[in-house]
């Protein structure tokens, strides 16, 4: 749908996001070491064996199929966390990235930092496990962070739907416009997408599942003393 740039929102609790950044350097040297193994001989079909081996597969979760001895490097439930730190590819990649760095630090900030990223992963699990529960006999792995980045959408939208965001519309356009049209419109495409593209390669209930983690977990985890919504903070010089 778009693409977010920047939004006018400075951190007011902590000095640095360090849990934001470190997300994406792990996840991106997930990828980057994967991709890298996958070029050599050391290790045949490299991405296809982290696909399998750490991503979500509900038939496997489930318990109705064993995974193959060669791929079985961790119990299944550990596959609920380790699939968001894997993408098939550099855009998919990028695109949740871009996401977790818009949006992350303020989430980060409103939390504080390890609660943060206990949400980021605790979201993670909760999204593959909608993935599993609606879809308990599929062999196919579930992979990337989209899970746990809607959850720091809804997190957002609930916190600072007032923002002002800097999005790059239709891959092109760049347009100043507040948080809660983007974003809001940004659910309402997922929830189109659960009716009308299933059987697709997209978990999109995955997608739900994060949200749905992000709204119910930013009402417990934010600092005291966060409002919701943006009521009593002054906008008006980060606009």
């Amino acid at each position: 749908m778009f693409i977010p740039l920047h939004d006018a929102n400075p951190l007011r609790h902590v000095a640095f996001p360090y849990v934001t950044w470190g997300l994406i350097g792990i996840t991106v040297a997930v990828h980057a070491a994967i991709w890298l193994a996958a070029q050599t001989t050391l290790i045949p079909n490299a991405e296809t064996g982290a696909t399998v081996a750490f991503g979500v597969i509900p038939s496997v979760v489930e318990g109705i199929r064993r995974m193959p001895a060669i791929y079985d490097l961790v119990p299944p439930p550990v596959t609920l966390v380790s699939y968001a730190f894997l993408h098939a590819d550099m855009w998919h990649l990028a695109g949740n990235m871009v996401f977790l760095w818009v949006f992350g630090d303020n989430v980060e900030d409103a939390f504080g930092h390890l609660k943060f990223l206990a949400f980021y992963l605790v979201s993670a699990a909760v999204a593959g496990g909608a993935h599993v529960l609606l879809n308990p006999t599929s062999d196919l792995p579930l992979i990337g962070a989209s899970g746990a980045i809607a959850a720091i959408v809804s997190a957002y939208l609930i916190l600072h739907p007032r923002v002002r965001l800097w999005i790059l519309a239709l891959g092109r356009i760049p347009l100043p416009i507040p948080a809660w049209l983007a974003l809001g419109a940004w659910i309402l495409f997922q929830f189109y997408n659960v009716a009308v593209h299933q059987g697709d390669n997209v978990a999109w209930w995955a997608h739900i599942g994060g949200l749905a983690a992000g709204a119910a977990l930013v009402l417990v985890l934010r600092r005291p003393g966060v409002r919701l919504f943006d009521s009593g903070t002054d906008l008006g010089a980060a606009a």
